[in-house]
């Protein structure tokens, strides 16, 4: 394959990886098994539509629209907090969750927080539609898109591996004690995620 293509998928996994809350939470729900394959859809088409939209040149409009990234920004924060909180009675409350299919998440509903979590995240504009478009930018016009390719290409990769991967971790997720561990960091992550947002 093109070297172009591998520069895309190292570079867009290397920013993908990184913890934030659109992974803790498919992570969660992998761990659960709930709609794991349109959560891993949602997220890799999410990214390839950011990513095409930065190589196509959106990334220097939104790097200059210092409304449309404080609006984000201000909302983003909002979203973060309410779902820590959130994590946070969770982990407080200490519910069996592998067990109890009552407290089983919609698929309007999981679609509607990673909908939250990939689109009220000011960093995801940076990241993937500013960092990666201007990456790829510095390449020849078909160049740049084998790089997003590539780049489109980690994202899939990555979001089902953290998706389908996470049952794997489904045994040791049996206890309660196990699950409040998991909301508590997924609401240290989440609310500090929110701080960072406003204070940066």
């Amino acid at each position: 394959m093109n070297t172009h293509f591998w520069t895309g998928f190292v570079t867009g996994l290397a920013l993908i990886v990184a913890i934030g809350s659109q992974n803790a939470y498919v992570l969660r729900q992998g761990i659960r098994r709930e709609h794991v394959l349109p959560l891993v859809l949602f997220c890799s088409l999410s990214d390839a539509l950011l990513i095409a939209a930065g190589i196509g040149g959106a990334g220097a409009l939104i790097r200059d629209n210092t409304t449309l990234m404080g609006i984000t920004r201000y909302g983003g924060a909002l979203f973060l907090v309410v779902y820590g909180l959130l994590a946070a009675r969770r982990a407080w409350q200490g519910g069996h969750m592998q067990l109890d299919a009552s407290a089983a998440t919609t698929l309007t509903s999981a679609l509607a927080a990673c909908f939250g979590f990939t689109f009220l995240n000011p960093h995801v504009y940076l990241d993937t539609v500013v960092l990666l478009g201007s990456i790829a930018s510095q390449r020849p016009y078909a160049a740049r898109w084998l790089f997003g390719c590539g780049a489109m290409a980690a994202s899939l990769v990555w979001f089902a591996a953290l998706g389908y991967g996470a049952r794997l971790l489904g045994p040791l997720f049996q206890t309660t004690r196990a699950w409040r561990v998991l909301d508590s960091l997924i609401s240290v992550v989440m609310i500090t995620l929110a701080l960072t947002l406003l204070v940066g």
